[in-house]
């Protein structure tokens, strides 16, 4: 083979790729609201300490969607009122963080129990059925696209509106009660927005993995930055560069996308953690350092 056929296949596979990517163009627009979006909120959700509580709505939300698939009725909504449903029982019930892993605990095999009994009476595509756990990103139509954007906006308004309590009232819940934040409606409309994100989250990536976009983001962003604004930034941006760079390598594979969107998300959250133990190490040893020059 000549230089002149190996450009031509390379330009052959190039353009075959972009034919391709243009028809999971909605995929990628989903992938990056998602990614943005899930980054934003796990930031709060890590100050928070409620990864947890993130894997509980995901069951309930599957709950909601296998339902709604048995029943013919739409997936999307399905999901939603699953995952409302689990974040108000868990922002009303759960105050103490005891207390709200019980409620979790209780909630997540109730779910999942649930969700796999819709889905093994549901006698429709198999696909279907395997998409609520896996996902189904890179079959996302333009209806389903409108509904994500419009949810992740409210999701953004919502936590722009309450940013300020909520940031006070997760870093310390008892000085922020002192001084009049009404932290039991604070933490309850975080809950409902964190429930929205999941909702469409489990649509998009799958009740098994939506940790990968809603927790890893912030919590890779918290290990190597503590900033108010440095933080919830690298989070929304590792959020994005994993679901659309797990998309854009599952374009030229024939893996599923998901494998793809959790492994760059852990591989994000391997290097910040490195990074960050170096940073402390640093940190550590300049005291050191500056007591030796000044003996």
């Amino acid at each position: 083979m000549n230089i002149d056929d190996i450009g031509q296949a390379m330009f052959g596979g190039l353009s075959q790729y972009g034919e391709i990517l243009g028809l999971v163009s909605n995929s990628v627009w989903a992938g990056a609201i998602l990614g943005l979006v899930g980054g934003l909120i796990g930031v709060f959700v890590m100050q928070r300490d409620m990864a947890f509580a993130v894997h509980g709505i995901s069951e309930l939300s599957f709950a909601g969607a296998a339902a709604a698939l048995l029943f013919g009725v739409d997936v999307i909504a399905g999901s939603i009122v699953g995952s409302l449903l689990a974040a108000a029982i868990i922002g009303w019930l759960g105050a103490r963080a005891r207390d709200r892993n019980s409620i979790i605990g209780v909630l997540m095999p109730f779910g999942l129990g649930l969700g796999i009994l819709c889905l093994s009476l549901y006698s429709g595509r198999a696909a279907g059925r395997f998409s609520l756990l896996t996902g189904q990103i890179v079959s996302v139509q333009s209806t389903q696209l409108g509904w994500l954007a419009a949810i992740c906006a409210v999701v953004l308004v919502g936590l722009l509106l309450i940013w300020r309590p909520l940031r006070f009232e997760s870093l310390d819940p008892q000085s922020a009660a002192a001084r009049g934040v009404p932290t039991v409606g604070v933490s309850f409309a975080f809950m409902l927005l964190l429930g929205l994100v999941v909702a469409v989250a489990v649509h998009i990536i799958g009740a098994l993995l939506v940790m990968a976009l809603v927790v890893t983001p912030a919590a890779a962003a918290m290990r190597i930055r503590s900033g108010p604004i440095a933080v919830p930034l690298l989070a929304a941006l590792f959020g994005l560069v994993s679901a659309v760079g797990g998309i854009l390598l599952a374009v030229m594979g024939t893996l599923p996308v998901s494998p793809y969107i959790t492994t760059i998300s852990f591989a994000i959250y391997l290097v910040c953690r490195i990074v960050g133990a170096r940073q402390e190490r640093v940190v550590r040893l300049s005291p050191r350092v500056s007591e030796g020059a000044v003996a």
